[in-house]
C-alpha cells in the first residue's frame, strides 16, 4: 500500500548525523514519512536515524567527517556547494541545516524548500558568544569561515521556493536577519512513544550540557534544595564543569547520554522536567515531556512560549531566571500539582504529533 504522504522523487538533505539532535530526527521522520531519499554530510556508525549509504540505496553520504570542528565546517560547506550534482535528479529537495542550503546552486530547476531550525547563530545573534568559546588563536579562523559562509548562505536562502520556520520565534528571526517571510510548520513529536508511568520523586533536566542551555542554574538551585532530587540526563561540552559544580551533592545525579528507551522510562517516572535555555529555537524536550504527561518548568522566551501553557502544562519563568526563582517554581510544581496536569499535558503534546507535520510538509513539497 503506498504511503498516504508519498512525495515522488523527493530528497531531504541534512547537515550531518552525529548526536541524536532534533534536526536530524526531524529529517529522518520526514524522509520515512513521505518516502523521500536522504542525503547528509556524514553519519557516525550506528546512528539511530540512518541506516548508512552502504546498506540503503536511498541514502547519499558525502563522507565529510573531521574531528577538527572548524575544519569540519569548512568541509561540509564546500561539499554541499560542489559535490551535490545528484540533487538535480529530484523533483523536490528539502534542505535542513546551515550548510545544505549551499547545494541549491546545483539545481537550476525543481522545487527547493528550506526547513530552517534557525539561521546560523554563530553568524547572527550569538556571534560574540561563539567567538569567546574559542581560544584567541582560533578566532580569526572562525571569522574567516563566517565571512565565507554568510553571503553564500544568504544567497541560497533567496533562491529557495519556500522557507519554513520551526516556530513563530524562528519565523521572526528569519525575517530580522534574512529579510525573508517564512511560514511555520512545527517539528513533529512521536507522542505515542511516550507514556506516563508513575508519579516519581525527582525532577529531570534533558537539555544538552552547554552554556546556552543554562543547566548550571538548575544545579545551583538544587544545591540549595537538598530535599529535592534532580536527574541530569544528557551530555555535552560543559559536562565536566557541571559535575564539578554539583560536587558530591547526594540529590543531584548525572546519567550521561541515554538510549531513547532509557530516556523515555526516566521521563515517564519524573515529577516534571526543567528546561531553561537561552532563546530556544523551538525545543522538542518540553513537548516530549508533556507527551509523557509531565509538566515543564521553562522560560518565557523563544519557542517555549509556543508550547508550554502557563499553570496548565507547566510554568514559564522570566527569560533570565535566578536560582531563587527556580527554587520557587520547584516548590510550586510539586508532585501532587504535576499529577493534576497530566491530562492537559498529554492533550497539548498531541497538537505537535507526527501526522500533522507530515500533512503540512507534504502539501508544501507537492505545491
Amino acid at each position: 500500500m503506498p504511503n498516504q504522504y508519498q512525495s515522488p522523487h523527493s530528497l531531504v538533505l541534512h547537515d550531518y548525523f552525529e548526536s541524536a539532535e532534533g534536526g536530524g530526527r526531524l529529517s529522518s521522520l520526514l524522509t520515512t514519512g513521505v518516502g523521500a531519499d536522504l542525503g547528509y554530510g556524514f553519519a557516525r556508525p550506528g546512528h539511530p536515524f540512518v541506516q548508512g549509504a552502504a546498506l540503503n540505496p536511498h541514502e547519499r553520504d558525502l563522507r565529510c567527517y573531521s574531528r577538527l570542528p572548524l575544519w569540519r565546517q569548512w568541509k561540509l560547506a564546500r561539499a554541499f556547494a560542489s559535490r551535490t550534482a545528484f540533487i538535480r535528479d529530484y523533483r523536490c529537495v528539502v534542505y535542513s541545516g546551515f550548510y545544505t542550503p549551499l547545494a541549491v546552486v546545483q539545481r537550476p530547476q525543481g522545487r527547493n524548500l528550506l526547513y530552517c531550525h534557525t539561521p546560523p547563530r554563530f553568524i547572527y545573534d550569538q556571534r560574540d558568544f561563539y567567538l569567546q568559546q574559542l581560544a584567541p588563536p582560533l578566532r580569526p579562523l572562525l571569522l574567516a569561515f563566517m565571512h565565507y559562509l554568510q553571503p553564500r548562505y544568504e544567497a541560497a536562502v533567496q533562491q529557495m521556493d519556500g522557507v519554513i520556520a520551526n516556530s513563530e520565534h524562528i519565523r521572526q528571526r528569519i525575517k530580522q536577519h534574512l529579510g525573508v517571510t517564512a511560514q511555520v510548520v512545527y517539528p513533529p513529536c512521536e507522542v505515542e512513544r511516550f507514556r506516563w508511568l508513575e508519579a516519581g520523586s525527582y525532577y529531570l533536566s534533558l537539555a544538552r550540557l552547554d552554556p546556552l542551555k543554562r543547566v548550571d542554574r538548575i544545579i545551583r538551585a538544587f544545591l540549595e534544595m537538598p530535599d529535592q532530587q534532580l536527574v541530569v540526563a544528557s551530555g555535552g561540552s560543559a559536562a565536566n564543569a557541571l559535575r564539578r559544580l554539583a560536587g558530591d551533592a547526594p540529590n543531584i545525579r548525572f546519567t550521561g547520554w541515554l538510549s531513547d528507551a532509557a530516556l523515555r522510562d526516566l521521563l515517564g517516572r519524573a515529577i516534571a522536567s526543567i528546561y531553561i535555555p537561552t532563546a530556544e529555537d523551538f525545543g522538542m524536550s518540553p513537548v516530549e515531556s508533556m507527551a509523557a504527561g509531565k509538566p515543564v518548568i521553562g522560560v518565557a522566551e523563544g519557542g517555549l512560549l509556543e508550547t508550554i501553557v502557563p499553570e496548565e502544562t507547566g510554568l514559564l519563568l522570566p527569560p533570565d531566571p535566578t536560582p531563587e526563582q527556580l527554587r520557587a517554581a520547584v516548590r510550586w510544581l510539586d508532585g501532587a500539582r504535576a499529577k493534576q496536569m497530566r491530562a492537559t499535558c498529554e492533550s497539548r503534546a498531541r497538537q505537535f504529533r507526527l501526522a500533522v507535520f507530515l500533512e503540512k510538509m507534504q502539501a508544501l513539497m507537492n505545491a
